[in-house]
């Protein structure tokens, strides 16, 4: 048996897993799902889930990565071969790789479409209406969208094809430094507006008598699927994790640098929503349609419309190899096959169903819906009652413990992923299927 390729560096884990957490649903969906719901209120109880909720599941999957030394698919089949129940999280974990990275390489592919105008210029000189019209123009054609999600999923596979080392870990440790550059030349432009104080106010002084039950499940549910737990993609990356590094310290800091990323994409967007007195729950069209027209109006304007555009590029690419390798990982543990043909391959697939949710807009809500609201919470819980209740605190303690230092939380993690975690997520698949809210 060949041996197992693994990351070479605590800050390639890191910037690895960082990657597969910080994706569009940092830069894209928390700014306006914060704007929906009430801003710094909602930013509060987001940071309190992160913490509770989003650390211990991350770690779990770790856990589970590291201990099997196999995909998510493989990961049960070695931890419990005599509990087929379990195995069920496997299938659940590459079936919503496929379904995500489906419907996902179409919004991509939006972001390399919008990265191509704005380094051409296309978006500058043009009103609201005609930035409305331009992306409804886009988004329901035919061809560009699937032009672009094809050069989108062939710049995953390139990264993906050389390997963990030298493909996933090589890439990520320059493609994250990059994103934290740019999102912070974007937050110092964005605080120097005038008016930009109220963005401020917005985001980080909570308004308490906006909080409702659906603003707080809301705001579990966004810490949970930002940090991209629940999908298997943790887990897989885990399994390339070494044995002397410290998975407690890795869960913490991938969240932490999670949340920061999540946070500045806020700080770069509210202050200049503000300045230009733009309503902060603009929606889904707040990054194609509300922000142009926003560097429209700024002193540098074109440089900054190029520079957020490959930031979410960046973040999409990222996020979409954690997803790529979680089926490639899937092909050459249980398949046999060579990473090449396994990227190939799952590229290939992941085009065809990506271009059938571009041609049936319908299959594109349903991949979204089932992946979002089936998959992934019942993945998180499974995940939770199986370090819990089932792999048992001796073997977790023995694998968080395998670098030599001692973990003085323990006690706590384990009431969290066994009784907290898996209580919190049912709330949030409850809500997301109509049974709450």
């Amino acid at each position: 048996m060949s041996k197992r390729d693994s990351f070479s560096s605590k800050f390639g884990v890191i910037a690895a897993a960082a990657g597969s957490a910080i994706g569009l649903g940092n830069i894209w969906r928390f700014p306006y799902v914060l704007g929906e719901n009430g801003g710094g209120a909602f930013f509060l109880i987001y940071l309190f889930f992160i913490v509770s909720i989003g650390i211990p599941v991350m770690l779990s999957e770790l856990v589970i990565g590291r201990r099997s030394q196999s995909s998510i698919f493989g990961a049960f089949k070695v931890l419990c071969p005599g509990v087929s129940f379990f195995q069920v999280v496997g299938v659940m974990g590459v079936a919503a790789a496929f379904l995500i990275l489906s419907f996902y390489s179409v919004v991509a592919g939006w972001t390399v479409e919008y990265t191509v105008l704005a380094i051409g210029n296309q978006l500058s000189d043009k009103t609201p209406e005609q930035l409305s019209v331009l992306f409804q123009d886009f988004s329901t054609s035919l061809w560009r969208p699937i032009f672009y999600l094809v050069v989108f999923m062939f710049l995953t596979a390139g990264i993906v094809i050389g390997g963990v080392k030298n493909g996933i870990e090589r890439y990520a440790k320059i493609l994250m430094p990059v994103l934290f550059l740019i999102i912070i030349i974007l937050c110092v432009k964005s605080a120097s507006l005038s008016g930009a104080v109220e963005g401020f106010k917005f985001l980080f002084q909570p308004d308490f008598s906006k909080i409702t039950g659906n603003v707080v499940l809301e705001a579990l549910g966004q810490a949970f699927f930002s940090l991209s737990i629940g999908m298997g993609a943790i887990a897989t990356y885990g399994s390339y994790v070494q044995k002397k590094e410290n998975l407690v310290h890795a869960a913490v800091s991938v969240s932490m640098v999670d949340t920061l990323i999540a946070v500045l994409a806020g700080v770069a967007i509210f202050p200049a929503v503000f300045a230009f007195n733009i309503q902060p729950d603009a929606g889904p069209g707040l990054v194609f349609v509300t922000l142009p027209n926003i560097f429209n109006q700024m002193g540098g304007g074109y440089f900054f419309s190029v520079a957020f555009f490959v930031l979410l590029l960046i973040a999409a690419l990222t996020s979409s190899v954690s997803l790529l390798e979680v089926v490639v990982a899937y092909f050459t543990d249980e398949l046999k096959m060579s990473r090449k043909y396994a990227t190939l391959l799952g590229t290939i697939l992941m085009i065809v169903l990506g271009v059938f949710c571009v041609i049936y807009p319908k299959l594109f809500d349903a991949f979204e819906w089932t992946s979002s609201n089936l998959l992934l919470p019942l993945g998180g819980i499974l995940i939770s009652v199986f370090i819990g209740w089932f792999l048992g605190k001796d073997k977790v303690k023995e694998e968080i413990e395998a670098h030599g230092g001692k973990v003085v939380i323990l006690n706590v993690f384990m009431v969290i992923v066994k009784i907290f975690a898996p209580i919190a997520v049912a709330l949030v698949f409850m809500k997301n299927i109509g049974l709450l809210g």
